[in-house]
């Protein structure tokens, strides 16, 4: 319980009208959480405006409503505030009410298109087994310590972000690992955060549904690194040609890491197979459980932050050594028979589904095939689909196009944009299959002994969402039993 006027220190208020010596229970940006004593904050979300839903605050009990536009009639028992941005406001009010838990946390922010999640779980893991008690902020499970909570959102809102901190401090936590979003910059979701560093892993094609152009997504991306303070570390992948973009305007200390260049943090490949990465890191050469060269950028990263956390170079890499990735990331399933090598992979990006199959060409002993099942999310950016088709077809020796999270869209539209601009050669090579189960098991049923299937794009979603239903779908449980069914 905290007093209004206490909360609203950090934040500029245009106008307040009533009383702001009263007490605040909690905070919303949800109606629908709304109870007596509440404070209720209107953003305007993408699709629904809280001023909309003021009265419904008030009426639920709503003590305090800050908004961008004062309602025309107004409840005399209630504080309204005015203010420039409801979204930059519910960041530091929340972080005002939960009292700044970050300035009790060692916190780093992980950003890029592809690798927070691998990134952030890494860090998570290695200052865990370091003796350390962690938090972890990712679009798979977030952890305070060793007890998990479903995520919801890459990044969570300003006030649940806020709230998260403030059990992981009360929990005792030292140290917080979080992936920071495009859309979680944009929206403010980060605001009232004090970030000790960033990490910067890559920019590809993604989001432009959101962002509209590659530009504007590379600011938002660039803003996050703009807002460090002076006392945080910005790293970056100066192998990205974006990268040093990213700390032009940073006031933070600047390092980099590469595998190509002279960098604060320099790696080589010795060897990289099926059984794992050799890596000289910083003249130190370690053994890894990862695979692939884009596993030795996200390791570099992992690396290079532990370093600027204080850590001691010979203690980081003896831990990464035993590390794992996060689940459904190149996750590995062989079938007992024919030794099929089934690989599921969150790559949902042209670049990052070009990753994976470009590390599956590498280390292949033989000639065996690959055969991709990829889908493309509805009500999401349309102008990657024909470009993931295109890659699969690149890559693979056979595809099969199915259903992804099609969301309220038609499967077989989808499918038919993602073939739109195969050339005939590469049709050859195609099947289309919506039922995303049935996609598999023909994937697992033309696979020959040794062939890898790689089923991408879903990862660790344990979940498909078609015209608003979710229903359980866990790619590695479907890969697994199908593989049992057909004894392969």
């Amino acid at each position: 319980m905290h007093l209004l006027k206490d909360i609203l220190k950090q934040v500029q208020v245009i106008t307040i009208t009533g009383n702001t010596d009263k007490a605040v229970s909690a905070v919303c940006i949800d109606s629908r959480k709304v109870s007596e004593g509440s404070m209720f904050i209107t953003v305007r979300g993408t699709l629904s405006d809280g001023h909309d839903y003021i009265d419904k605050a008030v009426a639920s009990g709503a003590t305090a409503v800050v908004c961008e536009q004062m309602p025309s009639l107004q409840d005399a028992t209630v504080t309204y505030l005015l203010v420039k941005d409801a979204s930059a406001a519910a960041g530091d009010i929340a972080a005002a009410f939960y009292d700044f838990p970050s300035r009790d946390l060692k916190v780093t922010g992980v950003t890029g298109t592809n690798g927070k999640t691998t990134v952030a779980t890494l860090l998570y893991q290695l200052f865990t087994q370091l003796g350390y008690h962690c938090g972890l902020i990712s679009t798979v499970t977030n952890y305070i310590g060793t007890e998990a909570f479903t995520a919801t959102h890459t990044t969570p809102d300003a006030i649940s972000i806020q709230a998260l901190f403030a059990k992981m401090r009360d929990a005792g936590c030292s140290h917080v690992f979080m992936e920071v979003s495009s859309h979680a910059v944009h929206q403010q979701r980060i605001r009232g955060i004090e970030f000790d560093g960033g990490i910067f892993t890559n920019i590809t094609h993604d989001h432009l549904d959101y962002h509209k152009t590659f530009d504007e997504y590379i600011r938002v991306k660039k803003s996050f690194f703009d807002q460090l303070p002076k006392s945080a570390f910005a790293l970056t992948n100066l192998d990205d040609k974006r990268g040093m973009v990213m700390l032009q305007n940073t006031a933070a200390l600047k390092q980099t890491y590469s595998l190509r260049v002279p960098a604060d943090i320099k790696g080589k490949v010795l060897e990289n197979n099926l059984s794992g990465l050799v890596m000289s890191i910083d003249g130190h050469e370690v053994h890894m459980r990862m695979i692939g060269i884009f596993n030795a950028y996200n390791m570099l990263a992992v690396y290079g932050a532990a370093r600027l956390l204080g850590e001691q170079d010979v203690e980081i890499l003896s831990v990464l050594s035993s590390l794992h990735g996060a689940p459904g990331r190149f996750e590995t399933i062989r079938s007992g028979k024919e030794q099929i090598l089934g690989i599921v992979d969150y790559a949902h990006t042209p670049d990052a589904l070009l990753n994976v199959l470009a590390t599956i060409q590498q280390l292949r002993a033989n000639d065996e095939r690959i055969i991709t099942v990829i889908g493309c999310g509805g009500d999401r950016d349309k102008t990657k689909r024909p470009l993931m088709a295109q890659v699969a077809a690149d890559k693979s020796d056979q595809v099969i196009l199915t259903s992804d999270n099609p969301r309220s869209e038609d499967p077989e539209l989808i499918l038919d944009e993602m073939e739109a601009e195969l050339s005939f050669p590469q049709k050859r090579k195609v099947l289309r299959i919506a039922d995303r189960y049935q996609a598999i098991k023909t994937a697992c049923s033309i696979a020959s002994p040794g062939d890898i299937v790689l089923v991408a794009g879903k990862g660790h979603e344990t979940y498909q969402e078609i015209k608003g239903v979710r229903t359980h779908f866990d790619d590695r449980e479907v890969l697994g039993e199908t593989f049992r069914v057909l004894q392969k």
